[in-house]
């Protein structure tokens, strides 16, 4: 069995030390808020729409200074951010766009979300537009089972639970526009302290993890389930720990009769790898206004079930935008199956462009 060592530094936490700490969260200064309108009214008045911005047509001076900090503690912190200031109701759902994209790309370059060139996404629900998720975005038959099994994409625009899982960026951002009636609560964990939890009390499954398991393209990246790539867990390069998870695509590639059986070690390895993920887990609610970013080399993210009731303006609406940052980690080589370029600082991460016409 290769030799591995436990990872140290900040990025290892457990949730019930951060569940009141500081460390991870910021709030917008009224100078900052002021700057924000101001650049939000300059774009406007030029009729610029958030996709065709750039940092320097959404100018924040005195955001410099935060958005710094902000890189800073994602990857060489916590590997967590909240930031909170925004009032949501002072404006319309463009101008939410054209503050949430400007914004961002003080903190990186935005990249695609899925195959067919979207940016931010609107993280909610489609159910009660009266879309049906599967169908836009994603579902094979579910052999033995009533329904269907939803690629990654369609679970995330359900009120259903979202697994612990990573997304396939540096960082994301989520902005809370409206929290549900009841649940949608964030749940976000240290993934080194995952990887040491493991290595403590099953060192063969953590092992088992640094080796290639197969993903599926399937959703994101793939209209169908017949594209897949091997790719680890977890990696270090450079002593900078990185992980790729999501049990979804681990579970659509295991389907196809060509992509080698998971051993028994590497599936009892994935199942201790959640339930350490629950025990570790910081949970959260958001707030109007709240922006959460993630890197997700550090970080698995999940979200609990949630109900909503648009009567109340209860209806979960999150804005996600997925970013590739200047001080990004650099990776190891075999992760360039999934992220293309693993150079530290690298622009790199979203979903290659497959399609043409829109997915949703």
């Amino acid at each position: 069995m290769r030799r591995i060592e436990p990872i140290t530094g900040a990025c290892v936490w457990h949730g019930s030390e951060m569940a009141n700490s500081p460390r991870w969260q910021r709030r917008l200064s009224e100078m900052q808020l002021a700057e924000i309108d101001a650049a939000l009214a300059a774009a406007k008045a030029q009729g610029l729409r958030w996709e065709e911005m750039d940092k320097q047509d959404f100018p924040l001076p005195a955001f410099a200074s935060l958005a710094e900090a902000i890189r800073a503690e994602l990857e060489e912190g916590s590997g967590i951010l909240l930031l909170r200031g925004l009032d949501p109701g002072r404006y319309t759902p463009d101008e939410l766009k054209i503050l949430y994209a400007g914004l961002c790309r003080h903190i990186g370059t935005l990249v695609y979300s899925n195959r067919a060139g979207e940016i931010m996404r609107e993280i909610r629900d489609v159910a009660s537009a009266g879309q049906d998720a599967g169908q836009r975005y994603g579902a094979l038959p579910d052999a033995g089972r009533p329904g269907a099994f939803l690629s990654s994409y369609a679970r995330t625009l359900t009120n259903q639970q979202l697994r612990f899982h990573t997304d396939r960026c540096d960082v994301v951002g989520l902005f809370c526009i409206r929290q549900a009636l009841r649940g949608g609560v964030s749940k976000l964990c240290s993934s080194p302290a995952v990887h040491n939890a493991m290595l403590a009390r099953r060192p063969e499954f953590c092992a088992a993890l640094y080796e290639p398991l197969w993903r599926s393209r399937f959703g994101e990246e793939d209209a169908t389930d017949d594209s897949s790539y091997p790719l680890p867990v977890w990696g270090v390069r450079g002593g900078k720990f990185t992980s790729h998870y999501s049990r979804t695509f681990i579970e659509v590639a295991q389907r196809r009769a060509e992509v080698p059986r998971l051993r028994a070690e590497q599936a009892e390895a994935l199942d201790l790898l959640h339930e350490l993920a629950e025990e570790l887990c910081l949970e959260m609610s958001f707030a109007p206004g709240d922006i959460q970013f993630v890197n997700n080399h550090v970080i698995y993210h999940a979200r609990t079930a949630f109900e909503d009731n648009p009567a109340q303006r209860a209806d979960r609406l999150l804005l996600r935008l997925w970013m590739a940052v200047p001080n990004s980690r650099a990776l190891p080589e075999d992760h360039a199956v999934l992220w293309r370029n693993t150079d530290p600082g690298a622009l790199r991460g979203g979903i290659g462009q497959t399609e043409t016409a829109p997915v949703g």
